[in-house]
């Protein structure tokens, strides 16, 4: 009797269905979408292409399915349809149909704390880019022109060729001031997949900085002299590794990266700046904190690379050397300044610049800050986090402290620089660039090498603007 029941079951068997498809999500980015699968348990999936029409075949074997494809939304993404269906009797195959080329690939990601098993598949776009305004190429030049480093003798008396070289651009008359803005990189932690820490109402980390980091770019777009370039626009995710590289394609001067605190306990409140550290973390809170952000390409999935040892080396390798030191000079000051003005509107959690091996802040050539606008875990600030007005009052902290040292230190091309030397009365010693000069003529004219001049006005470049002060070193 016992066998007439077990042997039908024995039959059946092999033709369960090992994992369930219990939910889709897509996120929809400028150069990509990722599409993930949430499953009961691990399955093995096979993903290939077809043509005329186009489409993204996905078979996942032994598989179910155990959600409605059709609620979906595919808004921005290059997947105009999705439809399903059984494969060889015990298998899933899902079918995206799509309205431009893409180039798929895709991995499986292991259960955490906020998932189980998952099935991502990513669609890169051939050609683009996730920089949502790309520069204007003549400004890109000038910029480049402006970071050719001299090399040529504080006296001027080489006779190499670079020293010849030099010579000959110091005879180059003044280019008109391009007056341009000066780029501010902000970026929303978090999104997509990775939602961040999530309050004890239910509120994610990567809404609440998105609102905030909407609110700084309004602020700093209708400043004059400024422009926002937002590192991600939307909910999607972007690796960390790639948020320092947009910044940089994007020829920013600063970049500012927001997030929400949280701990294992509510109690912890305030905001936090930090700022990279060259030595490792600046106290044990400090070190736990850049861990639990930099694990966010580990929940992502980035770049489909799982290997511990890569993200290993990554995260506790040396971070920069010496020659990220004016760099983080400038961070510090920055830091400084935003500090003290978000300990207008909040608590401060430490009462200093904090400096830590956030992955994001590792950009030997732009200065950059990690905010941690308060504690998501704490539940008063989980509210206040939530609060429009708040969130106003703290993206108004942050760029008032960002343009109160831009107006002080602005990058010599910019704007605020040329008003600045337009504003002040050279004293004796100083000398305001007119129409047709050149460094060599100014040279001439006070008498002083032109390696002098440069070193004296700290020109690391060759290029000097019309309206723009120089400093005249005494002989």
């Amino acid at each position: 009797m016992l066998f007439a029941v077990l042997f039908p079951l024995l039959l059946l068997a092999p033709f369960a269905q090992s994992a369930q498809v219990d939910n889709v999500r897509l996120w929809a980015a400028p150069d990509h979408a990722r599409l993930v699968f949430d499953l009961s348990g691990h399955a093995e999936a096979d993903i290939f292409l077809l043509d005329n029409p186009r489409r993204l075949v996905i078979d996942l074997d032994d598989s179910g399915l155990n959600t409605e494809l059709s609620s979906l939304k595919l808004d921005g993404s290059a997947i105009t349809a999705v439809r399903s269906g059984v494969r060889d009797g015990n298998g899933l195959r899902v079918v995206l149909e799509l309205s431009r080329e893409v180039e798929p690939r895709h991995f499986t990601l292991p259960p955490n704390d906020q998932y189980g098993h998952r099935l991502v598949v990513d669609m890169e776009y051939p050609g683009e880019s996730a920089v949502q305004n790309p520069i204007d190429p003549i400004e890109a030049m000038i910029r480049e022109q402006e970071i050719v480093a001299s090399r040529g003798s504080a006296e001027g008396g080489e006779s190499t060729p670079r020293a010849q070289a030099d010579t000959a651009i110091a005879s180059q008359p003044a280019a008109p001031h391009p007056r341009r803005d000066i780029i501010i990189a902000i970026d929303p932690g978090h999104g997509g997949e990775d939602p961040g820490a999530i309050g004890p109402g239910g509120t994610r980390e990567k809404d609440v900085v998105m609102e905030i980091s909407r609110r700084l770019q309004r602020l700093v777009d209708d400043a004059e002299g400024f422009r926002a370039v937002m590192i991600r626009d939307g909910d999607y995710y972007i690796g960390l590794r790639q948020r320092t590289r947009i910044a940089r394609e994007q020829k920013a001067d600063f970049f500012i990266s927001i997030h929400a605190d949280a701990f294992n306990s509510p109690r912890p409140n305030g905001s936090s700046v930090y700022a990279l550290s060259q030595r490792g973390a600046t106290s044990e809170t400090a070190q736990w904190l850049a861990a639990s952000e930099n694990q966010a390409d580990l929940i992502g999935g980035v770049d489909g690379n799982l290997s511990l040892n890569d993200k290993d080396e990554v995260l506790r390798g040396v971070l920069l050397d010496l020659t990220m030191t004016a760099t983080l000079n400038d961070s510090l000051a920055i830091g400084g300044q935003v500090l003290e003005r978000l300990g207008r509107v909040n608590r401060l959690h430490k009462s200093r610049v904090e400096q830590a091996g956030f992955m994001v802040l590792k950009s030997p050539d732009i200065p950059s800050l990690l905010i941690e606008t308060g504690f998501i875990s704490n539940p008063d600030e989980e509210r206040r986090l939530r609060d429009s007005s708040h969130q106003q009052r703290l993206a108004e902290s942050i760029f008032t402290g960002l343009r109160s040292h831009f107006q002080s230190n602005p990058p010599p091309a910019s704007l605020l620089a040329w008003q600045r030397d337009n504003h002040r009365n050279p004293s004796g010693n100083e000398y305001r660039i007119q129409p047709g000069d050149t460094l060599s003529q100014i040279a001439a004219r006070h008498g002083v090498p032109v390696g002098q001049l440069k070193q004296a006005n700290e020109l690391n470049g060759d290029v000097i603007r019309v309206g723009q002060v120089l400093r005249i070193p005494r002989s």
